[in-house]
C-alpha cells in the first residue's frame, strides 16, 4: 500500500479550513510609531492602522532607554550569544538580568528562556514524567498543554477558573508528582486565574504550583510585579512562575523565577535550555532597562487602567458585548468567525487594526475580537475606536 502524500495532505487540509474560514495569514509591519502601523494590505498596498491588536501593554517596545539601551549594547557585546549558556553563551549581560527579576519579583532565582513556549517545555519535561500528573486549566496557554504531552506526564484539564475542579482532579490522581499550572492572566479572555484559591488547592493536595504569567507581569499589582504578587502569594506559594519579555516589558525572550533548587535542575537538565542559543547579550541589556522603566511605571500603569476603563464604559454605552475582563485584554464576543472576520475587515477599512480570533484558539462558537489596550493608546483613540465599533458591529449584522 503506497504510502500517504503529504502534499495531498495538506492540499485538503487547506481546502478544510477555507470551507470553515479558518486560513491564517501574515500581516507585513513597515513602520511603527507608537500605536501606529503601516501595514501592507490586502491590496498590497501600504496602510497605517492604529494598533489594537499588540501585546506591548506599557508601550515599552518603543521607549527611548529602552531602545537606546538596545543599540548601545549591540554596539557593543555584537548581534548574538554565539552558543548555549552551557557552551559559552552565557554573558554577564544575563547574569544581570536573571538578578534583577528575582529581585522584581521577590524570588531566589531566575533562568532566562529564548521564548515562553520553550520554558513551559523546559518545566515541565524536567520536573514531570510518566507517572506524574499535570492539572490544568481547559483555557490554558497551548504552550503549556503540549509541555504536558511531550512531558510523558497524565495531562487532566478542570473547567475554566474552577479551583474545586482542580482539587477533584487532584484527588483522583493521588499517585505520583503533581503539578497544578494555570495562565496567570488568560490571554484570549482577559480574565484573571483564581490563584488565591489555586494555591490552597495546591497546597492541601501536595501539588507544586506553577503560574504562567506572561500577560501579568508588568500590569497588575505593586511595581507591575504580576498576577501572583497581586494576589498576595509568594514563591513559596507559587515555586515557580513563568515571565516573558514580549508583552508588558517590550522585548523578547522569557524566564523563569523561583525556588532555587528547582531552577538549578531546569538550568542542568531542561533540554530547551541546554540546547539552544542563547538569548543575545544586547535583549538581555534592553530587557534590564525595560524592567527598571516597569518597577518605576506607576503612571504607564495608571494611563492603561484608565484606558481600560473609557474602553469598558464606552462599550456599555454602546451596546457592545466586551467579556468579562478587567486586563488589557479585551475580548468582543462576535459568536461565528464570519461576524469576527467581516467586523475586522471593517474595523480595517477605517484605519483601526484589531485581530479576530477563531478556533481553535478560542472554543467552537466562541469566535472573537481580541482588543488590547496600552498605556501608549491616548483617550482620543480609545474613543474612535468605541465608534467604530459600535458602526461596524450594525454594519456586518446588517
Amino acid at each position: 500500500m503506497p504510502r500517504p502524500d503529504l502534499h495531498q495532505r495538506i492540499a485538503a487540509a487547506r481546502l478544510q479550513r477555507d470551507a470553515a474560514q479558518r486560513r491564517r495569514t501574515r500581516r507585513q509591519v513597515l513602520r511603527r510609531d507608537g500605536m501606529r502601523c503601516e501595514v501592507i494590505g490586502q491590496d498590497g498596498a501600504p496602510h497605517w492602522l492604529l494598533n489594537f491588536c499588540s501585546n506591548d501593554y506599557l508601550g515599552l517596545s518603543q521607549h527611548p532607554r529602552v531602545a537606546a539601551a538596545l543599540a548601545d549594547a549591540a554596539r557593543e557585546h555584537g548581534a548574538g550569544a554565539g552558543a548555549s549558556h552551557l557552551v559559552c553563551g552565557h554573558h554577564a549581560a544575563h547574569d544581570i538580568l536573571e538578578r534583577a527579576l528575582a529581585d522584581w519579583l521577590q524570588a531566589p532565582r531566575a533562568l532566562l528562556f529564548g521564548s515562553g513556549y520553550m520554558a513551559n517545555l523546559a518545566v515541565l519535561q524536567a520536573l514531570l514524567g510518566e507517572g506524574d500528573v499535570c492539572v490544568q486549566d481547559r483555557l490554558n496557554h497551548a504552550s503549556l498543554i503540549d509541555a504536558a504531552r511531550l512531558a510523558g506526564c497524565t495531562l487532566k484539564r478542570y473547567p475554566h477558573a474552577d479551583a474545586s475542579g482542580a482539587a477533584r482532579q487532584l484527588a483522583v490522581h493521588a499517585a505520583g508528582a503533581a503539578m497544578l499550572a494555570s495562565d496567570g492572566v488568560f490571554s484570549m479572555d482577559g480574565d484573571v486565574a483564581p490563584l488565591r484559591e489555586l494555591a490552597a488547592v495546591a497546597k492541601a493536595t501536595q501539588a507544586m504550583l506553577y503560574i504562567d504569567d506572561a500577560h501579568g507581569v508588568g500590569v497588575l499589582g505593586e511595581q507591575g510585579r504580576g498576577s501572583v504578587g497581586a494576589a498576595g502569594l509568594t514563591a513559596a506559594d507559587a515555586p515557580l512562575q513563568l515571565v516573558t519579555f514580549g508583552k508588558a516589558l517590550g522585548t523578547h525572550g522569557a524566564a523563569v523565577v523561583g525556588d532555587a533548587d528547582l531552577i538549578a535542575h531546569l538550568a542542568e537538565t531542561a533540554r530547551p535550555y541546554l540546547y539552544t542559543t542563547a538569548l543575545p547579550p544586547a535583549q538581555a541589556v534592553a530587557t534590564t532597562e525595560a524592567i527598571r522603566a516597569s518597577r518605576a511605571g506607576d503612571d504607564l500603569r495608571e494611563r492603561l487602567r484608565r484606558n481600560i476603563a473609557q474602553l469598558k464604559a464606552g462599550a456599555v454605552a454602546h451596546g457592545l458585548e466586551l467579556m468579562a475582563s478587567d486586563t488589557a485584554i479585551q475580548p468582543l464576543a462576535c459568536g461565528s468567525d464570519g461576524t469576527a472576520l467581516g467586523m475586522a475587515a471593517a474595523l480595517e477599512a477605517r484605519g483601526y487594526w484589531v485581530a479576530a480570533i477563531r478556533p481553535p484558539t478560542v472554543p467552537e462558537g466562541q469566535a472573537r475580537l481580541r482588543i488590547t489596550l496600552s498605556a501608549a493608546h491616548a483617550p482620543a483613540e480609545i474613543d474612535g475606536l468605541i465608534d467604530a465599533l459600535a458602526d461596524t458591529r450594525d454594519q456586518v449584522r446588517t
